[in-house]
């Protein structure tokens, strides 16, 4: 026998035993850290898979079908024009609402069609980091010094991380540039593709409007008539579809029917009293309905051209990818550090006590524990709060709102399996030295 082909496999039989042996399943934190695993797993499953994950699956399923490598190499390649490419990647965060997880599968899609490395960091740091929604929450509940630090060092960052990680890997970025296969002719023209995707993207911001806070104001309103917006948008899409992508209308008709008749009957079931009125008003309703179009597009797709079949598949090999890997880091996350307002393996006061005042250690700190916990759209600002409440220095607030809302472990699992495992602790090595920096230099300050 080779014992030492076969020292692994005995290696990791040794330590599963003995993790189970020694298993403190008596231990009530353990008990707790193991709920919270699963707690932030169905809550991640019901709050973010359905409306944000899918609709993210389905855009960058089309970016890299309609959209050619030409074009991506003309606006965001290596070799694009700096100033628009960075311009672009570094506020895009303004327009998309998203979480750190839901802007993997638009990374993966733009940077596997040819994206430069360094726009394509910077897209991803953005996404999350630029919420405009969450900036005005965050100047309105932590001060404005926070809020107004928070976006501009967020849009900052972005460039900055995006720079560095084009001039570390400049050398690979210029091998990408000349490998790149550029004699395909252009389809369909731009206006049409920016169109597409476009509406897409509408569906995803307004399906995932958070309800805010007051009553009244702008994004008070926008909440009250989201899903007449998103209604309208994919009207807008089914349009698009079959006057541009060459499906059938009746296609098109039959998928999206369902979902229109349940949207249609959903006000008049809400004064119809009894169980058919409790199902309308469920929490749970909204995500039935956009399953239902979600089921009636797949179908419309899988029984389409060539076109249409390969975005469904681009769309589903991207979700093979991303899915398993957010869920283990969604469990690890919520194992270790537990939901917001609930305890992990890791007891909530060690980080309070860890952040406080605005040492070198309590910024780095707050840095490294942001960018590993994982933090839904706008959620970092309550959670902030309390640690603020508790002793938390203005230094470590902002080093943990910089790195934070771009970065997760399930975020981190992804990366590294889309560019690699060098290129990803670069970027979260970037990410965290630069809030840590910033956190200091804001605490001295303020």
């Amino acid at each position: 026998m080779d014992w030492k082909r076969e020292f692994r496999p005995l290696a990791y039989i040794l330590g599963a035993f003995l993790v189970l042996f020694f298993l403190p399943i008596e231990s009530i934190r353990l008990q707790g850290a193991i709920v919270e695993s699963f707690a932030l797993a169905k809550w991640y499953a019901r709050e973010h898979v359905i409306l944000c994950l899918v609709p993210a699956f389905f855009i960058a399923g089309a970016i890299t079908v309609f959209v050619s490598q030409n074009s991506v190499m003309k606006y965001l390649g290596p070799a694009a024009n700096k100033i628009l490419a960075y311009g672009v990647a570094a506020t895009s965060g303004t327009i998309l609402a998203v979480c750190s997880c839901t802007i993997l599968p638009l990374f993966a899609g733009i940077y596997r069609m040819g994206a430069g490395l360094g726009p394509a960091a910077a897209f991803l740091y953005s996404g999350p980091a630029i919420n405009i929604l969450a900036i005005i929450l965050t100047a309105r509940i932590l001060g404005p010094e926070l809020g107004i630090a928070r976006a501009v060092g967020a849009i900052v960052f972005a460039v900055v991380i995006g720079l560095l990680m084009h001039f570390i890997f400049r050398k690979e970025e210029q091998e990408k540039t000349a490998s790149a296969d550029l004699s395909a002719e252009e389809g369909r023209p731009l206006g049409q593709t920016v169109l597409f995707i476009g509406l897409q993207v509408a569906i995803l911001i307004f399906a995932t409007w958070g309800r805010p806070e007051g009553a009244t104001g702008l994004w008070a309103a926008i909440y009250t008539v989201k899903w007449s917006l998103v209604s309208l948008f994919t009207a807008g899409l089914g349009i698009v579809l079959v006057r541009f992508y060459s499906m059938s209308w009746w296609k098109v008709a039959v998928a999206f029917a369902p979902t229109a008749a349940l949207i249609a009957l959903a006000p008049v079931a809400s004064s119809a009293g009894g169980a058919i009125q409790g199902v309308v008003q469920s929490p749970l309703f909204p995500m039935l309905v956009f399953a239902v179009g979600v089921a009636g597009l797949s179908g419309a797709l899988a029984g389409g051209g060539s076109e249409s079949r390969e975005w469904l598949k681009s769309t589903w090999d991207l979700a093979k990818l991303i899915m398993p890997l957010l869920f283990i880091g969604v469990l690890a996350a919520g194992f270790f550090l537990g939901r917001p307002g609930s305890e992990g393996i890791i007891p909530s006061d060690w980080v309070a006590s860890a952040v406080g005042g605005n040492s070198l250690g309590a910024n780095l700190f707050a840095s490294v524990a942001g960018a590993f916990m994982y933090f839904a759209t706008l959620t970092e600002v309550p959670i902030l709060q309390g640690l603020l409440g508790a002793g938390m220095g203005k230094g470590p607030a902002l080093a943990l709102l910089l790195a934070g809302p771009a970065l997760s472990l399930p975020n981190m699992l992804v990366i590294r399996s889309v560019m690699g495992t060098r290129k990803t602790v670069t970027f979260v090595l970037l990410v965290v030295t630069m809030a840590t920096i910033s956190g200091m230099i804001f605490g001295n300050i303020t």
